[in-house]
């Protein structure tokens, strides 16, 4: 069994935020699969689907973003899930809008959410994708550019980087992250 989680914040006022980019990952594959998220643990909502023949398990931390470690532990604690069979996608600021990058380990590149789950998991070798939410230029205010919505031309981007992840995400599960990265970081 695989886990996917998705990073994003809960409630409706921020579904289209650029730091939503994560659940909007997990919203699509759910989509595709004709799954439905549903309140199965305390501090998330998930549901399970099959890719190549595998079980995934997704889900999305109601925690908000900056305590989603509490939240992945508790799916890793009661599945007793390997750290190899996690992925968690978040949204990049320093990656350019349609880019995606996977990730063996590493720091949390001051992701508040993904160093929530290294604080609580105690390790960096976490495998994740990084969805970019980038314009190209730094924001002056990271917080307020975050938890802006996408506009109607980025939205068309995300769609379609959507389902490029989505095509990712099966050939983690099926080929494992180093074929992942080798066909999909760019």
């Amino acid at each position: 069994m695989f886990l996917v989680t998705g990073l994003g914040n809960p409630g409706p006022q921020y579904c289209f935020n650029r730091h939503n980019a994560g659940f909007m990952l997990v919203d699509r594959l759910a989509d595709q699969a004709g799954a439905r998220f549903e309140r199965t643990f305390k501090r998330s909502v998930s549901c399970t689907t099959d890719w190549c023949g595998r079980e995934v398990l997704l889900i999305k931390p109601l925690t908000y973003m900056n305590r989603s470690g509490g939240a992945v532990a508790e799916v890793l604690d009661r599945f007793g899930f390997s750290l190899d069979c996690l992925l968690v996608a978040y949204d990049e600021v320093s990656l350019p809008l349609g880019k995606i990058r996977f990730r063996r380990s590493g720091s949390s590149g001051g992701h508040r959410g993904m160093q929530s789950i290294i604080d609580v998991l105690g390790t960096q070798e976490i495998p994740r994708v990084r969805l970019g939410v980038g314009a190209g230029e730094p924001p002056e205010d990271y917080p307020d550019y975050v938890l802006s919505n996408f506009s109607k031309a980025e939205l068309v981007v995300v769609d379609s980087v959507l389902d490029r992840a989505g095509q990712a995400m099966n050939c983690w599960v099926c080929e494992g992250i180093e074929k992942t990265m080798a066909k999909f970081n760019g």
